[in-house]
Parts: structure tokens; C-alpha cells; sequence
């Protein structure tokens, strides 16, 4: 009777990633897992309360939102405020929508930049952005049905100096770019429905 035991080698367990550009990359990792072992737990629901203030100022409060299958809270309310500049007749209180639409593109597109570098084991050192984006105002006073309301174009430059190759450094952009939901919004045709109570 052979009494040799054969022992198996397992595959070593790789080591959770350390937190690296202020994310908690383990916590990263953890949601991508749970996400993909439960798909329902991505559906998440936003949304903002708005009042007119006077003029073109507008404020709105951003507090809960549904998310991994239930209703949450910020830990804090946020307020936010919107007016158009004087020579566009506002008071030029606050920036103005598609100022807060920039803003918005470029605080998704720079998160994503620093959750895939700290995925991909990237130390950053600093990410500037500058954007802009070009409007007729034709479209938006009615004078034009030919000129969009919107923004006719959008330039988003990036300044990215990390600890990985100028190369590796723009993959990681260009990922942000393709995993950005506000980049989606902006060049996809989301449906927007909008119902009044007068």
C-alpha cells in the first residue's frame, strides 16, 4: 500500500491592492466583486430637488439617492446654485448651467483617471484639466433653427504626471473616458421626460 501523499500546490492568494491617490482601491475591488455577483445592486437612482430663486438663479439641494438596492443618504446635504452672467441678464451669482455641465464632465472624467490609475497600480502626482466648450447663442434666443441650443463642441485638455510612461498615462485617460458616465450623457441621447404641475 502507497502511503505517499501528493501535495497540490494552490495559486497564491493575491494580496488585496493598497489604497493609492486617495482611493480606497480594496473598497474599489470589493464593489466591482459584489457588483458582478449581484448585477441588481447596480442600479442606482439620483436625484436633485430645484427652486427658481429670482431671475436666472436657480438653487438646488442634492441629499439622498437609491442605490445597492435601497434609499441613502449623503452624509451631509449639498446646495448648489446656478445664474446666468449679467450680460446673458443674470446677476452673475453663481456659475452659470452649462458651466455646472463642464464642471460635471471634468470631475467624472478626473475621478475615473484617479480610481483606474490606483487599479492599475499608478501613483499620480498631479491631474489638471482645463475645458471648454463653444455655444450660439442664436439657438438658445430662438433667432436660428439651424443652430443648436447646446454646446456646439466641448475641448477637455489634461495634464497627467504619474509614476507610469507618458503612454500608459493617456490609456488611462482615454479608460476614464470610456467608463464616464457624464461623457455618456453628454454624447449619448438619453431620454428626458418632463412633466408640470401648473
Amino acid at each position: 500500500m502507497d502511503t505517499n501523499v501528493t501535495a497540490i500546490d494552490k495559486p497564491a492568494r493575491k494580496a488585496p491592492p493598497a489604497p493609492r491617490n486617495g482611493v480606497d482601491t480594496p473598497k474599489l475591488f470589493a464593489t466591482i466583486g459584489a457588483v458582478a455577483g449581484q448585477p441588481s445592486l447596480a442600479q442606482f437612482r439620483f436625484r436633485a430637488q430645484s427652486r427658481w430663486v429670482s431671475g436666472t438663479q436657480t438653487r438646488s439641494t442634492i441629499a439622498g439617492f437609491f442605490g445597492v438596492g435601497s434609499e441613502m443618504q449623503h452624509a451631509t446635504p449639498f446646495e448648489a446654485a446656478a445664474d446666468h452672467p449679467t450680460v446673458l441678464c443674470g446677476d452673475d451669482s453663481a456659475p452659470a448651467p452649462v458651466e455646472w455641465v463642464l464642471h460635471a464632465l471634468a470631475a467624472c472624467l478626473t475621478a475615473g483617471i484617479a480610481n483606474i490609475s490606483s487599479a492599475r497600480g499608478v501613483s499620480l502626482q498631479s491631474v489638471e484639466c482645463s475645458i471648454e466648450g463653444d455655444i450660439d447663442l442664436q439657438g438658445i434666443l430662438g433667432l436660428s433653427d439651424k443652430v443648436r441650443n447646446g454646446f456646439q463642441a466641448i475641448r477637455v485638455n489634461y495634464k497627467v504626471t504619474g509614476d507610469a510612461p507618458s503612454e500608459k498615462l493617456r490609456q488611462i485617460v482615454d479608460q476614464a473616458r470610456a467608463r464616464s458616465a457624464v461623457f455618456d450623457i453628454l454624447t449619448g441621447h438619453v431620454p428626458i421626460t418632463i412633466e408640470v404641475d401648473a
